[in-house]
C-alpha cells in the first residue's frame, strides 16, 4: 500500500513566472530521497534502470544527442553533468526540464525538477496543472523504487487505483500552489484541474 498523504508531504510545490517580462512558466518540485547521490543519478539515467520504475528510453544518449520515452515526450540532451545536473528539452523545443541533484547529510539526496516553459505555451500560471501532477508521480515512483519497491510493470502501477488517488490529490496541491501564486485566474484555474483530472485520474474525477 502508498502512504499517498505521506509521498506528497515530502515534496515541495513552486509555480512562478520568471523572466524580464515574465513570459516564461516555471514549476519547480523538490523532494529528498534516503539514498547517495550516485545511486539516484544512476537511477534517472541508466535506461536499464529507467524501465524499472519510469519508461523505456532510447536515443543517443549524450550531451548533443536526443531520447524518446516510450510512449510519451521525446527531446534533445542539453547538458549532462554527473552526478548533478542534467538539462533536456522536453516535448518541444521551448518545453525546458532541469533535474538537480545536492548530496545531503546521512546518505540522503535532495532531488530538484524544474520544468520551464514559454507563458504563451502555458496559456498561463495554470499550465502548472498540465505538468506538476505528473512529475509528482514520477517522484513519487522514483521513491518507491530506490526504497527497494519496484513494481512489476511500472506502466501499469501509474494507472492503478492507488496512483490515481495520489493523483487526485497532488492536484489539490498544485490547485492551492496556483492560487497562493495570484498569476492566473480562478477560471484558468478550474479550466486546467478538469484537464489535468481527465489525465491523471480519470477514473476518480467525480470524487469530491
Amino acid at each position: 500500500m502508498i502512504d499517498v498523504v505521506q509521498h506528497l508531504q515530502t515534496v515541495h510545490r513552486e509555480v512562478s513566472q520568471q523572466g524580464a517580462d515574465a513570459e516564461t512558466v516555471a514549476v519547480v518540485l523538490r523532494r529528498t530521497y534516503q539514498a547517495e547521490i550516485d545511486d539516484v543519478w544512476s537511477a534517472l539515467t541508466d535506461p536499464e534502470r529507467m524501465r524499472r520504475w519510469f519508461l523505456p528510453v532510447t536515443g543517443d544518449l549524450q550531451v548533443g544527442g536526443s531520447f524518446q520515452l516510450e510512449g510519451n515526450a521525446g527531446g534533445d540532451i542539453l547538458a549532462c553533468e554527473p552526478p548533478t545536473r542534467l538539462r533536456v528539452t522536453f516535448g518541444a523545443p521551448e518545453s525546458i526540464v532541469e533535474v538537480r541533484l545536492i548530496p545531503g547529510d546521512t546518505a540522503t539526496t535532495v532531488f530538484e525538477l524544474d520544468h520551464r516553459v514559454p507563458l504563451a505555451m502555458a496559456g498561463s500560471a495554470a499550465g502548472s496543472l498540465y505538468v506538476g501532477p505528473g512529475w509528482d508521480g514520477a517522484l513519487l515512483a522514483l521513491g518507491l523504487y530506490l526504497a527497494g519497491a519496484q513494481p512489476d510493470d511500472p506502466v501499469a502501477a501509474a494507472n492503478s487505483p492507488e496512483a490515481q488517488e495520489y493523483s487526485r490529490q497532488s492536484i489539490d496541491r498544485w490547485v492551492r500552489v496556483t492560487e497562493q501564486s495570484e498569476l492566473a485566474s480562478a477560471d484558468e484555474i478550474a479550466a486546467a484541474k478538469a484537464v489535468s483530472l481527465a489525465q491523471f485520474s480519470p477514473d476518480l474525477i467525480d470524487q469530491p
